[in-house]
């Protein structure tokens, strides 16, 4: 009954508010403030944190009215078109940094930053925010120009998820957790004659909305830097390159082809084909293999990208920054909920380490309890000694991110050469960095 009521109250509240600026207006009942939270995620995620959000609401009497998106590709849209539109919630989640709103990040300053979200340090300072126990590198992650705009709601590394039930059912060789690219593609070589018809070794990641993702990481391996702050040191040889790799995986059998993939959208747990057992191996984040598992009945598990332990190629990477919109009309209850998310160990005890690696000790000490957490953490041992700084994003990143998805897509499917994809890859990248 008591769920019930708190729904009730919720729909009574929230019908009366009025979104434009951003936060509810005085229609609310007194004493009453109604935050609206943008994010993303799949089912368990969403469900699970409204069970937190519920203790949130009862402990504080705010409301949280959540505004979940299926995946990052959909969430980023959605967002900014309600800035856009002058409706965006009074928390919105971005990614690893700002570039998500469509500004140019260098990882040190972000012109107009000031002009879209509040600042955090007010809240710091009053109490609402609560950072005393946060990491001095999550707080780092979030500060632009010496003010802090975000808060990780953990950190993340890079990995390749695969289906480990899978392979020990057909007898299959497990990958090492630490390969060089030689050592990946003699892997794949004895993997695919033992898989069942129909199943490929490795997702195609081009084939994925967010495919620059991991071209990032193999210029960066490659010595030709997609972007380092001012300019690019890609090539069209290079891309061309990178394009004829995943070619010759297509041409070998180990990867989909075009039309197979084209049937998984891959945002989310539910259109993953990995997921589906169509392929053994896809690309994420430390923190998926919480989901993903949920998911599925075949164990788990994470290995590094090809030959980051030669290159140290990996970067720990914000995950799910919480910012506040600048035009929240109620940015003190925004600011106190941001601090239970990130550092009240009972909400990270129910939600678990889904979205990462806490960012304080208790936290962390909350989320680690699972077998799948410790996986994680196991692998977080491994590929933590394999990182570098990371290389700012693209600027306008949703753009690159985009545009390069469907250069690729026409290369896989036959409509352009690897030459004329490249040369539009470059073309891009020479347009968005001018």
């Amino acid at each position: 009954m008591r769920k019930v009521m708190l729904l009730l109250a919720v729909l009574i509240l929230t019908s009366t508010v009025v979104f434009a600026g951003g936060g509810s207006q005085s229609s609310a009942a007194p004493g009453t403030s109604v935050v609206r939270w943008s994010f993303w995620g799949g089912e368990a995620r969403i469900k699970n944190t409204q069970l937190a959000t519920d203790i949130f609401t009862e402990k504080t009497g705010i409301v949280v009215a959540a505004e979940p998106a299926p995946g990052t590709g959909e969430h980023f849209q959605k967002f900014l078109t309600q800035f856009a539109g002058g409706n965006a919630a009074d928390i919105v989640q971005l990614g690893g940094d700002f570039s998500s709103l469509n500004l140019k990040d260098n990882l040190q300053t972000v012109p107009g930053l000031d002009d879209i979200l509040q600042p955090l340090d007010p809240f710091v300072k009053s109490g609402a925010l609560d950072i005393s126990k946060v990491d001095a590198s999550a707080i780092q992650l979030g500060t632009r120009d010496g003010k802090l705009y975000g808060l990780p709601v953990a950190t993340n590394i890079q990995g390749l998820i695969y289906n480990k039930g899978l392979l020990q059912r057909i007898n299959a060789p497990l990958p090492k957790v630490s390969m060089t690219w030689a050592e990946w593609e003699a892997w794949m070589a004895q993997v695919k004659p033992l898989l069942p018809a129909g199943t490929y070794v490795l997702t195609d990641f081009g084939c994925m909305q967010n495919s620059s993702s991991f071209f990032g990481y193999w210029a960066g391996d490659n010595g030709t830097t997609q972007f380092d702050g001012t300019k690019t040191n890609l090539t069209n040889a290079a891309v061309q390159a990178y394009f004829e790799l995943w070619a010759k995986w297509r041409a070998a059998g180990y990867v989909p082809p075009a039309s197979v993939s084209a049937d998984y959208a891959e945002t989310n747990e539910a259109s993953m084909s990995m997921i589906a057992g169509k392929t053994v191996v896809t690309i994420g984040w430390s923190n998926n293999l919480t989901t993903w598992q949920n998911a599925i009945k075949d164990e788990l598990d994470l290995i590094e990208p090809p030959n980051a332990a030669v290159k140290k190629g990996l970067s720990p990477q914000a995950s799910q920054m919480m910012a506040i919109n600048k035009k929240s009309k109620n940015a003190e209850a925004a600011a106190k909920f941001i601090s239970y998310r990130v550092t009240d160990p009972g909400a990270w005890k129910i939600i678990g380490a889904d979205p990462g690696t806490p960012v304080t000790p208790d936290a962390r000490a909350a989320a680690s309890t699972s077998d799948v957490a410790k996986r994680t953490a196991a692998y977080l041992d491994v590929a933590g000694a394999h990182t570098s700084p990371r290389m700012p994003n693209m600027p306008n990143d949703s753009e690159w991110t985009s545009g390069f998805f469907l250069i690729y897509q026409n290369v896989a499917y036959g409509r352009l050469t690897s030459a004329a994809g490249a040369q539009q890859a470059m073309d891009l990248i020479t347009r968005l960095i001018r």
